[in-house]
């Protein structure tokens, strides 16, 4: 197609199903402190003054599962008082028999997606780049503003392509929770000004350029007490902004043998490393794993036509410099300590600073 157009949004720390993801997050991250080698896959859900905490966990480590997910909510901005039903089993003998043992193996089967392109620095795609910053900066304002604004809130972003290349935004959508005191004009003035100014390249921007912030009015009520939340409900806003294709699985609350989390991370750890050695424009990368092996049964690499390399050439190539067996990926990228609390909130690709985000040197030889 000559012009099409494209949308992707990401959601704030206090929108209820991020809640839910920084919980199960925070409670693998207490794991880890205690336990490198926790088996983990708690979740939660929550509905206005009630946290529901369950799953299972194979760790040494005592976790305090109440006070991490009222802590949670608290740090967000949430000052009401939630209640906090628990349910956490130990692992399934049949499914840590499967697991633990010397040579690491994947705790599940699956599918996972890595992908990465030079359309931006972070070799994101543009529209969930720009919807991430434009969340994050939201956040920032409104710890600013804590009187105005509630944790609550989503952005979305609308660009438009010709022959494949980015020319300009159609469309920025933001929703923010606010006080009742603010009116519509002054939170569509402060968005305006202190959100989307500090973001979004002017020249991105035209005559044509639609903005609705707040589209649907009113919106006092957020977090739990609007809506429910449940962790893993955001799996396009925590990957490539429904770009690329996702996998069959989150990524919170679970350890790194759980590959629906540490493949996708070295899925995107490959395909960011051939762009950034300019093998190609733009990659992706599917994984498959079953439970119990210790390697991928299969990988597919598509370039979409933008490497001067055919796919299985790069394919080759990848296979050279790259080894996707569980015990490689989590050593490769010391996935077994603390730091998926840094993932949650606005995506788990694009930050320079995590391990899968690094330059690794490719070699051809």
């Amino acid at each position: 197609m000559a012009k099409y157009y494209f949308t992707s949004e990401s959601v704030t720390s206090g929108h209820p199903d991020k809640i839910c993801d920084l919980i199960a997050d925070s409670i693998l991250d207490a794991a880890l402190t205690q336990d490198p080698k926790a088996h983990m896959a708690v979740e939660a859900t929550i509905k206005d003054d009630t946290i529901f905490v369950y799953g299972e966990a194979g760790t040494s480590a005592k976790i305090d599962y109440e006070g991490i997910a009222k802590k949670v909510l608290k740090d967000i901005g949430y000052p009401e008082e939630y209640h906090v039903i628990l349910k956490v089993n130990k692992q399934s003998a049949e499914i840590n028999s499967a697991v633990a043992h010397e040579e690491y193996s994947a705790g599940d089967q699956g599918i996972m997606f890595g992908f990465a392109s030079d359309e931006t620095k972070s070799y994101m795609p543009f529209a969930i780049d720009c919807a991430h910053m434009l969340a994050k900066r939201l956040e920032q304002v409104r710890r600013q503003h804590p009187t105005l604004l509630g944790p609550d809130g989503k952005t979305q972003v609308t660009v438009e392509y010709e022959d494949g290349k980015l020319t300009r935004i159609e469309t920025i959508v933001i929703s923010t929770q606010h006080s009742k005191s603010l009116t519509q004009e002054k939170l569509k003035n402060l968005i305006q000004e202190q959100v989307i100014a500090h973001v979004v390249n002017p020249e991105l921007i035209d005559k044509d350029t639609k903005f609705f912030i707040n589209p649907s009015g009113s919106f006092v009520i957020g977090g739990s007490w609007g809506d429910s939340g449940t962790t893993g409900r955001k799996i396009v806003v925590d990957t490539y902004g429904g770009y690329a294709p996702i996998g069959g699985g989150c990524f919170s609350s679970k350890d790194p043998t759980k590959v629906d989390r540490s493949a996708a991370y070295y899925a995107r750890y490959v395909c960011r490393n051939l762009v950034a050695n300019g093998l190609a424009k733009k990659c992706q990368i599917e994984l498959s794993y079953a439970i119990g092996k210790p390697k991928p049964i299969s990988i597919n690499v598509n370039s979409f036509g933008t490497s001067r390399y055919n796919d299985e050439e790069l394919e080759a190539i990848v296979q050279k410099n790259f080894d996707f067996s569980v015990k490689n990926m989590i050593q490769e990228l010391d996935l077994e300590r603390p730091i998926y609390t840094q993932t949650t909130n606005y995506g788990h690709f694009g930050k320079p600073y995590l391990p899968w985000e690094q330059f690794k040197k490719i070699s051809l030889k």
